[in-house]
């Protein structure tokens, strides 16, 4: 690639300012290779305005929440460490790839089981201390301990040594290889925490952020001040930013109209229409890999017969969901975490429809004539989970499976019934590759297997597809992978929905991430005050 593209695709990304880019062009002397196209772009783009405070507006904070990034998972504390706080070796960026983010760059051998990564030179964490290697594997080391209980440990399984080759050269050794490994240290729970007597300090939220942490009250409120000394250029543009958790849905609908909150997550879709229709109001509505789901505990009894499961796969009516809860904003799910935006996704894979008389006939292979269950559900979930568990029992009702729809508590839900009631309703952001959801979630020694799903086959399967450096066959692994997962895993998947949030007019952003909610959880970096 040639030195003028690197810098155009720099400044596309945003991870170059255009006064940066013009000086940069100047000093080459490559001002009149500059295509008209660009030149047009960087003459109308709308710079970026410092100041301000940025409220947003988010689902699912708990009061058990901690700093310690081996406790994250509940979406709140997660999108204020990785979108204002911390930092990870790499970011994802709004077309869904993994680029450097305090690893400057890295590379791999033939056989993509040693990774090197190079740090940038000159980074620092908020009590000035210089980002060394010692702190990357220190921080990822938090993840690794025989006694960790964080999720991502199942993601290092395969990492069997970290170790310094210089203060700014950290190298992985894998087991087998990974081609997506920089995506694996992009993963949240890896932001980087200052090294302290060779282990990872977080309990005091230092780390390399463009905010730094003011307050944080678990569940009720969560601020950050601009770090003056961030090393991203373009970018942290507000000088405080302020995190509600806000789970109520009229709450949240109501502080984005009244201007209480600049941002909102989660918009109620029956309402998204009203909500247009606001002046000073933004819809934004991105297609990613988030998706709806209904794990059951394929070690209990009786989802732990593979005809129960089908049977209640058959039983939910998917386009009665899409209509009713996405209100269009989505589109019919297949009982794989894999949607239409990841790659490999398989475009052959017949679609499950309901079908109640498929429902009765697994009933029947079963050795049931009919069947009741209890379905824990919660907002806190997905936007109507509860609709959603009371129309699958109206659906289900005719194969005579009763679906008892047990509401529980938007408060602590993560904590009190997801991996622990044997039949719930819960959602996935996804993940940006194929290998990083299965291993997260499907994969039998996951901590978040929240099906307790166990298949031998799917198992191997998954580290041969993660060692396969070839695409044609990583893709007929994948295409496998998911009609495993659709015909004998224990989660019906009933809809892939779009990620809908809300801005104040005032509010400006570039083009927007969709491997999570609200850019990416990003937008208190990436996002600016219009002058």
């Amino acid at each position: 690639m040639s030195e003028l593209m690197k810098l155009e695709e720099l400044l596309v990304k945003g991870r170059m300012s255009r006064r940066e880019f013009l000086r940069r062009v100047s000093i080459l002397g490559l001002t009149g290779a500059v295509s008209p196209a660009l030149w047009r772009s960087i003459a109308h783009a709308e710079t970026p305005k410092r100041g301000g405070t940025f409220r947003i507006g988010l689902v699912g904070a708990s009061t058990s929440e901690s700093l310690d990034p081996a406790t994250y998972g509940t979406g709140v504390i997660n999108h204020f460490m990785v979108g204002a706080i911390g930092n990870c070796l790499a970011e994802i960026d709004h077309n869904g790839v993994a680029i450097p983010e305090l690893a400057e760059s890295w590379k791999a051998n033939s056989s993509a089981d040693i990774w090197t990564f190079r740090l940038r030179q000159g980074v620092t964490f908020h009590n000035g201390k210089t980002l060394t290697a010692d702190d990357v594997i220190a921080s990822f080391n938090h993840h690794r301990g025989q006694d960790t209980k964080s999720a991502g440990k199942s993601l290092l399984k395969g990492v069997t040594d970290i170790r310094k080759a210089d203060d700014r050269t950290v190298v992985f050794g894998l087991e087998n290889g990974n081609a997506d490994f920089p995506y694996v240290v992009s993963e949240y729970f890896f932001i980087i925490f200052p090294s302290k007597d060779g282990r990872c300090d977080w309990k005091s939220g230092i780390a390399t952020g463009g905010y730094k942490l003011t307050e944080f009250e678990p569940g009720v409120r969560y601020v950050g001040e601009r770090y003056p000394d961030y090393w991203k250029e373009g970018r942290a543009h507000f000088d405080r930013v302020e995190q509600v958790p806000l789970s109520d849905q009229a709450a949240r609908t109501t502080a984005i109209i009244t201007g209480e909150v600049d941002c909102i997550g989660v918009v109620d879709l029956s309402t998204v229409h009203l909500l247009k229709r606001k002046p000073g109001i933004t819809v934004n509505a991105v297609t990613g890999t988030q998706h709806f789901t209904m794990p059951m505990f394929t070690d209990v009894a009786p989802f732990d017969d593979v005809n129960v499961r089908l049977a209640l796969k058959y039983a939910i009516d998917r386009e009665q969901l899409v209509k009713i809860l996405l209100s269009g904003f989505g589109q019919v799910g297949n009982d794989s975490p894999i949607t239409p935006a990841n790659r490999y996704f398989n475009t052959e894979m017949k679609q499950r429809k309901y079908d109640p008389e498929k429902a009765r006939y697994h009933l029947k292979q079963a050795g049931l004539d009919s069947l009741s269950v209890k379905l824990h559900a919660a907002d806190a979930a997905f936007p109507k989970a509860v609709d959603a568990a009371v129309l699958f029992n109206e659906s289900a009702a005719k194969a005579g499976i009763e679906i008892k729809v047990v509401r529980e508590p938007n408060d602590g839900y993560w904590s009190n019934v997801w991996l622990k009631k044997p039949f719930c309703t819960s959602f996935w952001s996804g993940r940006p590759t194929e290998d990083l959801m299965f291993t997260t979630a499907y994969a039998a020694d996951s901590p978040w297997n929240d099906a307790h799903w166990k298949n031998k086959r799917f198992n191997t399967l998954l580290v041969e597809a993660r060692t396969e450096l070839d695409p044609d066959r990583r893709r007929a692994m994948y295409w496998e992978l998911q009609e495993i997962v659709r015909d004998d895993g224990g989660t019906i998947i009933p809809v892939y929905a779009q990620y809908v949030f809300a801005s104040r007019s005032n509010v400006a952003h570039g083009p927007l991430a969709a491997n999570r909610d609200v850019d990416g959880w990003k937008s208190m970096e990436r996002w600016w005050f219009k002058s």
